[in-house]
């Protein structure tokens, strides 16, 4: 009996686990950012073209919504940004749970109903170290037969609680003033906001990303401290989309085609009663198709085509695991899994007409996630991905040499002139034994440290001027060390590392 409980035992651990990693496989870049972020409970620097920054704040706060239940905030900044202004970005109101409805006229309706709210919450990872307090009743008071004054309640009316929220998105950080990003090290070292009137507590679930425009990912990058103080750093590239956000739209644009075509179908239905040839009401020639957007040319039935054949594949953008190294190659196959495919869509499946979120033009943190499903990834398997990444994955000793011949080859490359730091070799170990699981290992591999290595130093590596490289001092000529330096940046530099220490067999 023990050994066949056992046995069924190991059958669903291997099961959960072999779905996880179909998950994983789903994932795409931007996403696999932040869940390597959220396993080692570090943060992290996205960047991507000057022009895309908006667009990429708002694919990371629907990514923070829909994959990880997390609740997010977009924080732009500026140049004269405050420190006041700073802060009080952070903060998002307290969700508080439903409060059911008194319903006097069936009690089981009422029963239910408060059944129903008991199990309502807030998204996973939003909890915090702030709630809001209960209003005070007053015992014998009879205040649900007579409610004090509109003035009253006013006066009895607390201001809403605030919490730092899950994911916070430091929109174009590298803009604002050197305080502004020194106060946002510290709220990340220490997992406390200090304000004027009180002291606010990060939640369990924290993550910090800089969005930060630049022409390549060698070149984003903060204040030298906090940049150091970064888990890794990822560059988007714009021709790889946005998924969510062309999901979204496709939604809309589908949304309101469906409305237009109701509306303009009835509005046919009646005024060409009896009249089948192809003129209108005033008797001219009509030619255009009666599903044509008002005043744009444009033909509904071919967008419906276009969006219904849409949906029959991975999201655009999700192949990215095929191209930036985050996931080996040997794991392309699993994008067309299919999990891949009921995430996005499959063939024939209706798209949830009603947006989920809409991103206000007035104020570009506004978020409504009031709708939103369950996430794609939970805290607790998050958590398992964590503990599985410190406990569960071995480095052997000559990967081990393999990873200090790469710290040791980049320290010593004569076009770097800093950033290889003690805290940068700490995440290079986080990061290769986080990306182990991700690929259903417990070792790691060579592949992986030099994958971890293009994350962990992308935004560290320090570019030497042709004034100050070193071999200047043995009497070499500027002209022969700026033409050696042209076009050399981060990337180049690690390519060249990689390419120079010897791989272990």
């Amino acid at each position: 009996m023990t050994t066949a409980l056992e046995m069924e035992d190991d059958s669903n651990k291997e099961r959960q686990q072999a779905e996880l990693l179909d998950k994983i496989h789903s994932l795409s870049d931007l996403e696999l950012a932040v869940l390597l972020s959220l396993i080692a409970r570090e943060h992290c620097l996205i960047s991507t073209e000057p022009d895309f920054v908006q667009d990429l704040s708002k694919e990371l706060c629907l990514t923070a919504v829909k994959t990880f239940g997390l609740t997010p905030v977009i924080v732009p900044c500026h140049s004269q940004m405050t420190l006041d202004e700073f802060a009080a970005a952070l903060l998002v109101p307290v969700t508080p749970p439903s409060s059911p409805q008194p319903n006097n006229n069936n009690n089981n309706n009422n029963n239910n109903q408060q059944n129903y709210h008991s199990h309502r919450s807030v998204p996973s990872g939003s909890g915090s170290y702030f709630s809001s307090k209960p209003n005070n009743v007053v015992p014998g008071s009879s205040s649900s037969a007579h409610p004090p004054p509109a003035s009253q309640q006013q006066q009895q009316q607390q201001p809403p609680a605030t919490q730092i929220a899950n994911v916070v998105l430091a929109q174009n950080l590298d803009h604002a003033p050197r305080a502004v990003q020194i106060q946002a090290l510290e709220l990340l070292r220490t997992r406390r906001l200090f304000t004027r009137t009180s002291v606010q507590a990060a939640p369990k679930q924290f993550l910090f990303v800089a969005v930060v425009g630049a022409e390549s990912g060698g070149q984003a990058r903060v204040t030298h401290h906090l940049n150091d103080f970064l888990y890794l750093a990822h560059w988007h590239d714009s021709e790889d989309g946005f998924a969510y956000l062309e999901e979204q739209a496709e939604q809309e644009v589908w949304a309101g085609n469906s409305r237009m075509g109701m509306g303009m179908g009835m509005g046919m239905g009646i005024a060409g009663m009896g009249n089948n040839d192809n003129t209108n009401g005033n008797g001219e020639d009509e030619d255009e198709s009666p599903y044509i957007k008002a005043g744009t040319g444009i033909d509904i039935d071919a967008d419906r085509t276009s969006i219904d054949s849409g949906s029959s594949v991975v999201k655009r953008g999700v192949g990215s695991m095929a191209n930036s190294g985050l996931i080996h190659e040997s794991y392309h196959s699993a994008l067309s899994g299919p999990l891949a495919a009921s995430r996005h869509g499959a063939l024939g499946a209706p798209v949830n007409l009603s947006p989920q979120f809409t991103f206000h033009s007035n104020d570009p943190t506004a978020v409504n996630a009031t709708e939103s499903g369950p996430p794609l990834f939970s805290e607790s398997e998050i958590a398992h991905l964590a503990n599985l990444a410190q406990n569960s994955v071995s480095v052997d000793i000559d990967v081990r040499r393999y990873q200090m011949n790469i710290v040791a080859f980049l320290r010593m490359h004569r076009a770097v002139n800093g950033g290889i730091t003690p805290q940068a070799t700490k995440h290079f170990e986080q990061l290769m034994r986080s990306l182990a699981p991700l690929h259903g290992l417990d070792f790691v591999t060579p592949a992986l440290v030099g994958l971890a290595a293009k994350k962990v130093y992308l935004h560290r590596i320090e570019i030497v001027t042709p004034e100050r490289e070193r071999s200047m001092q043995w009497g070499s000529e500027l002209a022969a060390v700026e033409a050696m330096l042209e076009g050399v940046g981060p990337e180049e530099v690690i390519e060249d590392v990689l390419g120079m220490v010897a791989v272990p067999q």
